[in-house]
């Protein structure tokens, strides 16, 4: 942007996303300054940043005094040539530690009438891991509150792209295996070693990487947990993670297996959720009452395989963990990631036309049935949100991962299910979506060429269709 004075934007996101090396090719490409804040006391980083702008302007080192100093030599670069100069503080946290009135620092410097808001074009990026730190940075009444110009969140690959950057999208089965395991942190490849060729090597693949205990990936489990500042008691924090991977997915299942009380996990889960490993996901139809689950996968390949099993793997019978354990990978991971990956793609990549409209959200729900006397889990609701109105209703759907083939039974289910909708929750019949990892039966097949308000959709679809 040649738009005249300084800019500020904030990057973050877990670390292993990628955010340093596409912003160090970013400064190389435009000729920006890049400094990474180590930590270590204040002054040594002063000493540091000082020695790297005396290489980057090509000039004695500065003897900076103080981080005001320092901010105003740095966006004073803004005002050298005719265009804008990239200056990037990385590890932004590590730099508030040392120096915890930084960001007012900044705020003076960025006033809208103040020398770099109108002679510097200086594009300032605050980049950082810590998720809470960096968004507190402009929550509230923080300082930087008005100042920035863009927050971006490095997220995740989405499970297509995951399956492209691993080279393995030919092969939907294999890519969503591998998704499930590891998901989408770019640098997870790298980490294990390599991709599995093939579903014929893929066990062998699990066992000399993500379940080698020498392997860095291994530990990335345990590792998240340790990173984020406000994540105080890692016990506790561990404990929730590995109950909601073991399928309770509602606070008060949590605090069951817990043995705590509701209220006293209200915390611990809303801190989860903040630092984004794991996703509070509300029911469609009936309000305060949401699941939750991981939303990192090797968050719940560590809690399921790994920490249980430490000292097999390291005593290298990884191979014999992992089949004996067969039935949990595919009911535990495979199950609920199929199911997630199916309300992506509902609300990513499914074409209007098939869901009858553009969807606003896709949620699971509960529908209760006097006739059976129970309730019925529904894995997908995919609704359209109306002003003022109740959110109508445009699809619901079904999304299994067993070995068998889907047959015409959950068809029929599906139509009862759409029976239990509350009225005022429907424009038209909402269309019937059933998704199968392993197909569909011929008879069901059949009936869905003749009925319009059925889709199937297989994993080939899921990765490559809409």
């Amino acid at each position: 942007s040649d738009t005249p004075g300084a800019q500020l934007a904030l990057v973050y996101g877990r670390r292993r996303q990628g955010k340093t090396l596409l912003l160090d090719l970013l400064a190389q490409a435009t000729g920006g300054f890049l400094f990474t804040g180590l930590p270590q006391a204040g002054p040594l980083n002063l000493r540091r940043l000082a020695r790297a702008y005396a290489a980057y302007v090509d000039g004695p080192t500065p003897a900076f005094t103080d981080w005001e100093q320092a901010i105003d030599h740095l966006l004073r670069l803004g005002e050298r040539g005719d265009g804008p100069t990239l200056i990037v503080l990385d590890e932004f946290p590590y730099l508030i530690e040392s120096e915890p009135a930084l960001p007012s620092i900044l705020q003076i410097a960025l006033e809208p009438l103040g020398r770099a808001r109108t002679r510097s074009r200086a594009r300032l990026v605050l980049c950082g891991s810590a998720l809470h730190v960096m968004r507190s940075l402009l929550a509230g009444a923080a300082p930087l509150r008005g100042r920035a110009d863009y927050e971006v969140m490095v997220h995740p690959c989405g499970f297509r792209d995951a399956a492209r950057f691993w080279s393995i999208d030919h092969d939907p089965e294999l890519a969503f295996r591998v998704h499930a395991l590891l998901g989408g942190t770019p640098a997870y490849r790298s980490m294990t070693g390599d991709a599995p060729a093939d579903l014929d090597e893929f066990d062998t693949w699990v066992v000399r990487g993500p379940l080698n205990s020498d392997r860095a990936v291994y530990r990335e489990g345990a590792v998240l947990l340790h990173e984020e500042p406000s994540l105080s008691d890692i016990g506790l924090y561990s404990a929730v993670l590995s109950t909601i991977a073991q399928g309770a997915c509602r606070q008060g299942e949590i605090a069951g297996v817990l043995g705590r009380t509701t209220n006293a996990l209200a915390h611990p889960l809303a801190v989860l959720e903040h630092t984004q490993l794991i996703d509070r996901v509300d029911d469609a139809f009936r309000q305060r009452r949401p699941v939750y689950r991981i939303a990192e996968p090797v968050l719940r390949l560590h809690q399921l395989l790994i920490a249980p099993n430490e000292a097999d793997l390291v005593g290298g019978a990884a191979l014999r963990v992992w089949h004996d354990h067969a039935d949990t990978v595919r009911s535990k991971i495979y199950g609920p990631h199929f199911e997630d990956l199916a309300r992506q793609w509902c609300l990513w990549h499914a074409d209007p036309a098939t869901l009858g409209d553009r969807p606003s959200q896709v949620q699971p729900a509960t529908l209760a049935c006097a006739q059976h006397r129970q309730g019925h889990e529904l894995d997908l609701v995919v609704s359209r949100k109306r002003p003022g109105q109740p959110t109508a209703v445009l699809a619901i759907g079904e999304a299994k991962s067993t070995a068998a083939a889907v047959g015409a039974r959950e068809l029929d289910r599906l139509e009862h299910l759409r029976d239990l909708i509350p009225p005022d929750r429907i424009d038209a019949p909402p269309r019937l979506l059933l998704f199968s990892r392993n197909g569909f039966t011929t008879d069901l097949h059949t009936t869905a060429t003749t009925r319009p308000d059925v889709d199937l959709i297989d994993l080939t679809r899921l990765y490559q269709g809409s």
